[in-house]
Formats: structure tokens, C-alpha cells, sequence
């Protein structure tokens, strides 16, 4: 079946929209900064709920969960409401932004992903083991998410 278009009814929705949400060029910036929320706040729930036998190791984990998942919370923010104005200068702070922090991310993931092997063979809770798998599966994920929001924006 052929899908109408009415040009009007675009029009008339347009015009009900705020301009904050207008002004957003790309809806595909506000769909990774979402997942990006949502998968650095699992990795760090996921952390900690464990009883993070390893602080210095885990702490760091932490450290840059939180850290990203609040600076890509204000970039979610600043996106919505437009403030970026399709800028230049805004794309190149946002790429070298996601480029830094999928480096950190990677050495957090990669610090988790050793917390997980040593609480493989201690006397804890089966559990804490499932949770820090967990939590180095979405460590690795983010740092994907990162590393390709970085490139992608570099690209365009």
C-alpha cells in the first residue's frame, strides 16, 4: 500500500514542537547519547552492586562510568535544548570528547575485565562474579559507543 504524505499536517506539526527540538539536526545524536547513558549507568550499577573486592581497580571503573554518563548527560541536555546552534566548533569538541573518553572507558573496561578473573577464583558470591561479567560486557560496549560516536562525527 501507498503511504499519503500531507505536507500540512508536517507543517502544522512543526509548528506545535518547541524550537529547542526543531533545532536538532540529527536525531541519531540523541539516540547514542541515550544509549550511551544507559550503558555506562549499567556498568556502573552493575560495579556497584558488587562488594568491589578490588577498590583501586573498580574505583577507577566507577570513576569513569560515572564521570561520562554525567559530561553525556549535559551533552543529551545541550542537544535537546539546542544550544550547539550546528556549530563546527561543536562537532569538533564533541568528537575529540567521545574520543577521549572511549580511551578512558577502554582502560576501565579493561580494568574491569581483570577484576573479573581475579573474583572468578575468590571465596566471594557466585554472584559477584555474574555481576562483574556483566558489568565488563557493557564496559566493553560503551567503549564501543564511544569509539564509534567519535568516528562518526569526525566523518561527517
Amino acid at each position: 500500500m501507498e503511504q499519503a504524505t500531507h505536507p500540512g499536517l508536517l507543517c502544522e506539526v512543526r509548528r506545535q514542537l518547541p524550537c529547542a527540538v526543531i533545532s536538532v539536526v540529527h536525531v541519531s545524536e540523541i539516540k547514542v547519547c541515550f544509549w550511551l547513558l544507559v550503558c555506562g549507568a549499567w556498568v556502573w550499577i552493575l560495579v556497584a552492586a558488587t562488594s568491589v573486592s578490588f577498590p583501586l581497580l573498580q574505583g577507577w571503573v566507577m570513576y569513569v562510568s560515572l564521570t561520562s554518563c554525567l559530561i553525556s548527560l549535559l551533552l543529551l541536555i545541550s542537544y535537546l535544548f539546542g544550544f550547539h546552534k550546528n556549530s563546527n566548533n561543536w562537532k569538533v569538541l564533541d568528537s575529540l570528547y567521545h574520543g577521549a573518553t572511549a580511551i578512558l572507558y577502554m582502560s576501565a573496561a579493561v580494568l574491569q575485565a581483570n577484576a573479573t578473573i581475579n573474583s572468578e577464583f575468590s571465596f566471594s558470591s557466585p554472584l559477584y562474579y555474574q555481576l562483574n561479567c556483566a558489568a565488563s560486557f557493557f564496559a566493553f560496549i560503551t567503549t564501543f559507543l564511544y569509539i564509534l560516536h567519535a568516528f562518526s562525527n569526525y566523518y561527517q
